[in-house]
C-alpha cells in the first residue's frame, strides 16, 4: 500500500505542462441567426479553427474529411459553427434516428467540449449531427474511460443543422447560465471533434493520442475571449410536474381492481454564484425513466445498474466516483429505488423531498451535499430512511485531487406523520480518496480508505483499494489491489461482497500494422485473486487478443482459467436449485469471443459467446445483437443471450433465455415512441415497456407510459403466461426559466 501511494505522488509531482495554444474569439456585433447559412458578419470576422487532426484511423495525419470551426459570443450566448466538408459531393449521411443523446460510430457529428475552469477533468459537451439532432453530455475524470461521459444530462440550449452539396454546416448557442463559470474568467479550454461516418475517420481540433478516449480532456485547444466574462444572469428553473396513472397488481389478492392516482410534485435548479447549482426536489416520479435492461445473472453477487435519474446527474462524479468498483461508499440509486422480488424489476421508493448542492467554489475546490427522505414501503419491509451525503474535492499537482466524503444513513419513524429518529439504526461512511491523471494522461491512479460506522462497532469496518495504470501507444501496465473487512457494510454504496483481499496485475501490448484491414491489435495478459480469511477464494487467469478493423468493426478473443472456493452453498444456474456445497472448490477453463461489425450500415451486429467448463460442468453461451437502422426514422433491435448450462445430476441443468426486442421510432425531433420487450427466462417474467415522449418544448414533455408483466410458467411442455402487474401513466413536465 505504502509502495504504490509513494509511487502516486512521485508521479503527480512529475506532470507535464498542460498544452496551451491559443483561440481567440470576438464578441459579436449583431445578431447571429441559427439557420445553417454563415451569412452574418461576424461569422466572416471570426478566426477558424481547422487543421483537425485524425484520432482514427491513426493519430499522424492530418484529416481526409476536414472541418472549420468558428466562434463568437454576446452577453447570453456563446455561438459555435460549423462546416464539415465531405468526401463525395452527393453522400448521404448516417444518423440512427432522430432521438436526442446519439451516440457511437454510427453517427456523422460535430461535438463541443467546454472545460470551463481549465481543470482538465471535468467539462461540459453539446454535440450536434447534420438532421439538426442534439445531444449534450457531462465528463468527468478527465474523459479517461467510456462511462465518463454521461449523456443522460439535460439542459437547454439551440441548434440547427443543414446539409449542402459536398458538406453540412451547424450553428449552436449555448446559454451561459446553463454553464458553471468563474466571474471575470478569459479563458476556458475546448475541444471539438467529428465523426465521419463516410471515411470511418475521427478527427479532433487537438491532437488526441490515439490510445486514449477522443473527448480525453487532457488534450485541449485554449479559448481566448477579448474582454472577461461578466457574471451570468441568474439561473433559476423550475420544472413541475403532474403524473396520473393507473395500476393494478394481480399478484395482491385484495387488490381486485385497479387502483389509481394523481401526483404532484416538480424539481427547481437554482444558480448559486456563478459555479454552483441548488437542486431541490418535492415528491419526485421517475416513471418516464427508461427501465433498465434486464441481464442473465450467473454471478454470485449483485449486478450494477447506471443511474439515469436527471436530479442526481449533475456533478455525480463527486459523489459516485469514490472508491473502486467492488466498493462504492455512495450509489444513488440506494435513494428512491426498490426491488420487486416478483418480477426482478426495479421500482420505486417514494421520496418525500431533496436538495442537493454541488459545483466548483473555485478553480480548485468543489463541493457537494445532498440530502433526501424516502418513504417506509410496509411491502417491502422497507423503513422510511434519511440519506446525507457530503463530499469536498480539491485539485492538487494540475489534473490530480484529493477527496473526502461523509455518508448518512438514518433510519426515522414517521407512522405518526412526524418523523423521529432510531437511534439504533444508522450507517455512516467516511472515507478519504487520492485519484492520480497526469497532465498527458499516460498515469492514472488512486488509492482510498473508508471506515463505516454503525451501532454495531467492530474492528472489520473498512475499505482500501489502490491503484496504478501506465497507458503508452503501445503498452499499458496496470495493477490494482482492494481489502474490504468482513464487517463492512455501506447501506447507501455498492459493496457486492466483504472480507476479501483482491489483486488485479495486467499488462498489454499494442500493434499497429500496415494493413487495409486491420488498424491495430494487441495482445493483453492479466490475472485476478481474491482471498479470505486467509484462504484463496477465487483466481482468473486471462489472454486476450483485441484486434481493431478499418472499418470500425472489431474482434476479441480471450482465453480463460477460473477458480471458485465456495464458502457458502451456490446454484450456479440461479434457479432454485439443488446448491453446490459450501467448502467445495472448482477450476474451469473457457474460450470467449465477441465479434462487433460495422455499425455505420443500416444492419449491424454483434456476436459473442462462452465455450468451456462451469463449475462441475460446462457452459455454452451466445449473445447477439442485430439493429436495423430505418434512416432516419428510428431502429429496429434484437438482443439475444442464450445459456446452455449442464451440471451433473442431481444439480440442476438449465436453457436460460433473455431475449429483448426493442422498437425506436422517431416520427420527428420531437415526436419518439420506444417499445422494449423483455423475456428473462431465469426469473421466468416477460416485461413489456411502451414510452410516447412529446417534447412540446426545449426540454419540457409529455410522456405515456405502459408497463406489463407476465409470470412465465412451464406446464406439461407449454408454456403459459399468468398477469402479475401493470400500469399506464401518463405525466407532464414543463421547464420554465426564471
Amino acid at each position: 500500500m505504502y509502495r504504490i501511494a509513494f509511487l502516486l505522488f512521485i508521479i503527480s509531482f512529475g506532470q507535464v505542462k498542460a498544452q496551451d495554444g491559443g483561440y481567440f474569439v470576438k464578441k459579436s456585433t449583431q445578431k447571429i441567426v441559427l439557420d445553417g447559412v454563415l451569412d452574418e458578419a461576424d461569422w466572416q470576422q471570426a478566426q477558424v479553427l481547422t487543421n483537425f487532426m485524425q484520432q482514427f484511423p491513426t493519430d499522424s495525419l492530418k484529416a481526409e474529411s476536414q472541418t472549420e470551426v468558428r466562434i463568437t459570443y454576446d452577453d447570453q450566448y456563446i455561438y459555435f459553427s460549423g462546416k464539415m466538408y465531405a468526401q463525395k459531393k452527393d453522400r448521404t449521411y448516417v444518423t440512427p434516428s432522430l432521438r436526442r443523446d446519439f451516440r457511437g460510430a454510427a453517427n456523422d457529428a460535430l461535438v463541443f467540449t467546454i472545460d470551463t475552469f481549465l481543470d482538465n477533468t471535468n467539462a461540459f459537451q453539446f454535440g450536434v449531427n447534420p438532421f439538426g439532432v442534439q445531444r449534450e453530455g457531462l465528463l468527468s475524470n478527465g474523459g479517461t474511460r467510456g462511462d465518463d461521459l454521461d449523456l443522460s444530462w439535460d439542459n437547454k440550449w439551440k441548434v440547427e443543422a443543414k446539409q449542402y452539396e459536398g458538406y453540412w454546416i451547424a450553428e449552436g448557442a449555448i446559454p451561459f447560465k446553463s454553464l458553471r463559470y468563474k466571474k471575470d474568467a478569459s479563458k476556458w479550454n475546448i475541444k471539438f471533434y467529428r465523426v465521419d461516418s463516410e471515411t470511418g475517420e475521427r478527427s479532433v481540433s487537438a491532437a488526441t493520442p490515439q490510445n486514449f478516449r477522443i473527448f480525453s480532456l487532457a488534450f485541449m485547444n485554449r479559448l481566448v475571449f477579448d474582454k472577461p466574462l461578466k457574471k451570468p444572469s441568474t439561473n433559476v428553473v423550475l420544472i413541475p410536474y403532474v403524473a396520473s396513472g393507473i395500476n393494478r397488481d394481480f399478484d395482491d389478492p385484495e387488490q381486485n381492481e385497479a387502483q389509481s392516482n394523481v401526483s404532484v410534485g416538480g424539481d427547481a435548479k437554482i444558480g448559486i454564484g456563478p459555479s454552483l447549482n441548488l437542486d431541490l426536489t418535492i415528491n419526485p416520479d421517475f416513471s418516464q425513466v427508461e427501465v433498465d435492461q434486464q441481464v442473465t445473472n450467473l454471478d454470485r453477487f449483485e449486478i450494477f445498474f447506471p443511474e439515469k435519474r436527471q436530479f442526481f446527474l449533475e456533478n455525480a462524479d463527486l459523489f459516485a466516483e469514490f472508491g473502486h468498483p467492488l466498493s462504492r461508499p455512495f450509489f444513488s440509486r440506494r435513494i428512491g429505488v426498490a426491488i420487486d422480488t416478483s418480477t426482478g424489476q426495479n421500482i420505486q421508493n417514494k421520496i418525500h423531498f431533496g436538495a442537493r448542492l454541488s459545483g466548483k467554489l473555485d478553480n480548485n475546490w468543489r463541493i457537494g451535499v445532498l440530502n433526501m427522505q424516502a418513504a417506509k414501503e410496509e411491502d417491502i419491509n422497507l423503513p422510511s430512511t434519511n440519506y446525507t451525503v457530503a463530499a469536498l474535492q480539491r485539485k492538487v499537482f494540475g489534473r490530480s485531487n484529493i477527496g473526502a466524503i461523509f455518508v448518512n444513513r438514518q433510519v426515522v419513524e414517521d407512522s405518526t406523520g412526524e418523523f423521529s429518529i432510531d437511534k439504533n439504526n444508522y450507517s455512516r461512511v467516511l472515507g478519504i480518496d487520492y485519484n492520480l491523471a497526469s497532465m498527458d494522461n499516460k498515469w492514472t491512479g488512486k488509492i482510498f480508505y473508508h471506515r463505516e460506522f454503525d451501532q454495531d462497532g467492530g474492528d472489520g469496518n473498512f475499505s482500501h483499494a489502490a491503484y496504478i495504470l501506465y497507458n503508452s501507444k503501445t503498452w499499458t501496465f496496470s495493477y490494482a489491489q482492494v481489502l474490504v473487512g468482513d464487517e463492512y457494510d455501506a447501506h447507501v454504496g455498492y459493496a457486492p461482497r466483504n472480507d476479501f483481499f483482491r489483486i488485479n496485475p495486467e499488462i498489454g501490448h499494442n500493434f499497429f500494422p500496415k494493413s487495409s484491414w486491420i488498424n491495430q491489435h494487441s495482445i493483453t495478459a492479466d490475472a485476478e485473486y481474491f482471498w479470505k480469511q486467509g484462504k484463496k477464494t477465487d483466481h482468473r487467469y486471462s489472454t486476450n487478443y483485441n484486434i481493431q478493423l478499418q472499418n470500425t468493426g472489431s474482434i476479441q478473443l480471450s482465453v480463460n482459467q477460473r477458480y471458485t472456493f465456495l464458502f457458502e452453498p451456490f446454484d450456479p444456474t440461479r434457479t432454485e436449485g439443488i446448491e453446490l456445497a459450501a467448502g467445495t472448490d472448482y477450476t474451469y477453463n473457457s474460450f470467449e469471443f465477441n465479434y462487433q461489425s460495422d455499425f455505420r450500415r443500416k444492419i449491424g451486429y454483434s456476436l459473442g459467446g462462452y465455450i468451456g467448463e462451469y463449475f462441475n460442468g460446462s457452459r455454452y453461451n451466445l449473445r447477439s445483437d442485430i439493429n436495423m437502422r430505418f434512416q432516419p426514422y428510428g431502429a429496429l433491435a434484437l438482443t439475444v443471450n442464450y445459456n446452455k448450462i449442464e451440471l451433473p445430476a442431481p444439480y440442476n441443468s438449465a436453457d436460460l433465455f433473455l431475449i429483448g426486442p426493442r422498437f425506436d421510432l422517431t416520427m420527428t425531433k420531437k415526436l419518439f415512441l420506444t417499445t422494449f420487450v423483455q423475456y428473462n427466462s431465469q426469473i421466468e417474467n416477460v416485461n413489456i415497456n411502451a414510452r410516447l415522449q412529446w417534447r412540446f418544448k426545449p426540454v419540457s414533455d409529455i410522456f405515456l407510459v405502459y408497463t406489463d408483466n407476465y409470470g412465465t410458467e412451464d406446464q406439461f411442455g407449454e408454456t403459459s403466461f399468468i398477469k402479475k402487474n401493470r400500469a399506464l401513466v401518463f405525466k407532464i413536465t414543463y421547464w420554465l426559466n426564471l
